[in-house]
Parts: structure tokens; sequence; C-alpha cells
């Protein structure tokens, strides 16, 4: 005899949807497909519960297509699949779907998703509301949550959002710049009950606890320098050895904020015959300097001493413009190459 499987409700908005336990199964034969290079396998698992409303497998789909595999590479179908997960709930969904609209130039559409991924902390969204309220494009031009927007998306790592931090530190007065810092430490208390409201109501974990989304590559936004994938934050912080490759760092511009591929001019924060002193000083004004957040820190030997330094810059005047704001703190900051 066929044994009765036992439906599983999710929460999607205000609507119950029951999904079968064979569904699930098939949105994680998918993922395993894909694991495994097979992508024409992970799409005829995933069609069926797509089809069906399974938002998981709708959002694997639009990953598919908006890459090519498994099936040609059609935008047009990835913002549909994309859509269809999103206004079920799918947070990674919202968060490729307004990015791709946002790179195909619908702007309008894109930012009700835009918002809603920058208000639960996404940062390339953040990225991208950032640059549009500093250049006042296609949102209103307010350079204190540009500033603010900014420094969220720089404290979790994105590279181009630190290096337009210290470009908008050359044209924000220091006293809107103050005030997006307090601004940018309610944004965070507020992305985390955010989260939590949306995680822990839209999208609740399953009691199989199978994977149900396949891990490929995000959407990245259309702009100047576009946005690296996101992935875990590591709380810490991480020291390069002195003679760790300097990462890409965007260059120096005026408005719209732009971006370079490399740089080779650093901050100078201070020496000390302790090294531990030398960390203790960072994890101090990483806190208290906005604009250092996010940046690559360097412990360098000098002989008995250790140099605290930070960067990468691509020129001169950039490692200047942050110096400028470190030395506002009260601490010393020399601009030089390594």
């Amino acid at each position: 005899m066929k044994k009765a499987t036992r439906p599983i409700t999710r929460l999607l908005g205000m609507a119950l949807i029951l999904v079968s336990a064979p569904a699930l199964a098939d949105v994680k034969a998918g993922v395993d497909a894909w694991g495994r290079g097979d992508y024409a396998t992970a799409i005829k698992e995933w069609r069926g519960p797509a089809d069906a409303g399974d938002a998981d497998a709708q959002f694997n789909l639009g990953q598919a297509y908006k890459l090519g595999n498994g099936v040609p590479k059609d935008l047009g179908q990835a913002e549909k699949w994309y859509k269809m997960a999103a206004d079920q709930g799918h947070l990674q969904a919202n968060d490729n779907y307004g990015l791709l609209l946002f790179q195909n130039n619908r702007r309008s559409e894109a930012l009700p998703y835009l918002q809603a991924s920058a208000d639960r902390g996404e940062k390339r969204a953040q990225y991208v509301l950032g640059t549009g309220h500093f250049n006042g494009d296609f949102v209103a031009k307010d350079w204190v949550k540009a500033y603010a927007l900014m420094t969220r998306s720089s404290a979790q790592g994105l590279s181009a959002a630190t290096s337009n931090l210290a470009e908008m530190d050359r044209f924000i007065p220091i006293e809107d710049r103050q005030r997006a810092v307090q601004l940018a430490g309610q944004m965070e208390q507020s992305e985390q009950r955010v989260r939590t409201a949306q995680i822990g109501g839209l999208r609740p974990v399953q009691s199989s606890g199978a994977v149900q989304t396949a891990q490929l590559p995000p959407s990245r936004p259309a702009m100047p320098d576009p946005a690296p994938a996101p992935g875990p934050i590591t709380p810490g912080v991480t020291y390069a050895p002195a003679s760790a490759p300097l990462p890409a760092a965007p260059a120096a511009a005026a408005a719209p904020v732009r971006a370079a591929a490399a740089g080779d001019w650093r901050v100078q924060l201070g020496a000390f015959s302790d090294e531990d002193k030398a960390k203790n000083l960072w994890t101090r004004l990483e806190s208290s300097v906005s604009a250092l957040a996010g940046l690559q820190p360097y412990l360098v030997r000098a002989g008995e001493f250790t140099r605290l330094q930070a960067g990468p810059f691509a020129t001169r005047a950039q490692a200047e413009a942050m110096c400028n704001n470190v030395k506002a703190s009260g601490n010393d900051c020399l601009a030089k190459r390594p």
C-alpha cells in the first residue's frame, strides 16, 4: 500500500500554500543535479514544482535562465521566475529581481524591491541606493541618506562602497557625515528587526532540513563598478600579511561616484613595538571612523616595529582624503605607498 505523505505548510504573504513532500524532493533532486553539472536534469526536476508555485524552484529557474545553464539564456524568463518567487516572499529572488530590473534601466519598477532588500541589509542594494541618493538620478538627492547607506554597505565588506565613502568625504560636509553615521547605526538596528520578521515569518525553515535553493551566482547591478557577489560575513578583523597582493580599489572621481581597477596607496595609522596594540587601534578606529569600515588592514613588520596600515587606494588624493577623516577623530595618519 502506498504510504500517504504529510503536506508541509508554508506561510507566503497572507495565504497558506500546501507543498507536498514529493514536490520538495524534486527541488532537492534538482539542486543535487545542478551540483553535479547535470543542468538538464536540474531544470526537469524544478519545472513541475515551479509551475505548481514552489518559490525555491521558481528562484532556481530564474537563476538558470539568467546564466543560460540547462536552458537558453533568457533574461526575460529569468525576470519572470524571479518575480513569481519574490512575490511569494523569497528573499534572494527579491534581491535579484530588483537588481535585474535596475540593470535593465527599469528603475521605478526596481525601486520598491531594492528598498526592501536594502531595508533588510542587502549590501548590493544599499550600494545602488546610496549611489542614487548621492547623484540624485533615480531617487531624491539626499547626501545624509547616501552616506548612511554607503556606510552600511561598506561595513559589510563591499569594497566599492568603501571607496565611494572616501570620495563622498570630498563633497559632503562633516556635519552631514556625522548625522549619516548616526543614521547608519539606526539602519543597522532596523535591519536586524526586518530580517527577523522576514526570515522568521515569510520563509520558515522546513523541518526536514533539506536544502531547497541552488547555490548559484547572484545577479549584479549595472553600476559604474558592479558590486561583487554577496557572501557570508565573517565577524572580526582579518589581517593580511605584508607580502599579500593588493586587492582592487576604486579610483577618485567627482559626482557621479566612479571606480577604477587597482590601487597602490595606503594610509598608515601608527607604528608599535607591540603588535596587539596595532590590532587594538584598528578595532577602535574601525568603529569610530565609518569610512575605514570594510578596508583591508595590514600589519607590516619594520624591524622591531609593527606598522598598522589600511587600504588600498587608487591615488594619493584618495589616501589623503581618508587621512583627513582619520585625523578628525584625533588619530595620526599618513598617506604612503607600501
